[in-house]
């Protein structure tokens, strides 16, 4: 495939929004996420870095909110403020049950709202399909299990891609997607740790290269 650059000014700097949803500051997911900032500032991207445990962020989307996007919530607010002019967007991981963390749902739930990351035509009663609204050229999801491959899709399907591909991104206006599973993580060693690593390193210099896009 041909690469082809956006080329940025030098007082263009492009904005990458990061979340991270894990609960333990020791977890390769941490590693990850770590490595992924390390990254994207190195190559000059403007970073704005969130880990949601960390950050206590309320996933928690109530009546009211639910039915008119409204809230008052300051880091709501902030996150769909940076996620709309967001040039990428990268999150991390594990999978749970097949599906994000808690809090990481509560995060799609409460920040790509309706008239923020989709809208739905002028009379349309939500039963339409919407206009994607996110900017962002590329999105990349970093994911890790303790499942095996082979019995991940046998067995279960592989429902992150589904999620995170064609439920979110394709449904918010971002086509250029790519998501990479580590495992098995509980049996690794830390050889095939950095490994890892440096194929985050490399992916998201795919993606993110110094100076452009991919």
């Amino acid at each position: 495939m041909e690469h082809t650059y956006k080329t940025l000014m030098k007082e263009d700097i492009m904005e990458i929004s990061v979340i991270l949803a894990h609960p333990y500051p020791e977890s390769f997911n941490h590693a990850i996420y770590q490595t992924v900032l390390d990254c994207l500032k190195e190559n000059g991207y403007q970073v704005h870095a969130h880990n949601l445990y960390e950050e206590g962020f309320n996933p928690l989307l109530e009546g009211p909110e639910l039915v008119t996007g409204e809230t008052s919530d300051p880091m709501v607010l902030k996150h769909r403020q940076e996620i709309t002019k967001a040039d990428g967007i990268i999150i991390i991981h594990p999978n749970w049950w097949g599906q994000p963390p808690a809090i990481l749902k509560g995060w799609t739930d409460r920040v790509l709202r309706s008239g923020v990351a989709y809208q739905f035509e002028e009379g349309d009663d939500g039963s339409g399909v919407p206009k994607g609204l996110l900017v962002a050229e590329a999105a990349i999801v970093f994911n890790t299990s303790n499942t095996p491959e082979e019995r991940e899709k046998l067995i279960f399907g592989d429902p992150l891609e589904r999620i995170w591909k064609d439920c979110v991104f394709d449904f918010c206006g971002i086509k250029n997607f790519h998501r990479k599973m580590f495992r098995v993580v509980a049996s690794s060693t830390q050889k095939e740790r950095q490994l890892w690593l440096n194929e985050v390193q490399k992916i998201v210099n795919n993606y993110f290269p110094e100076n452009g896009f991919y």
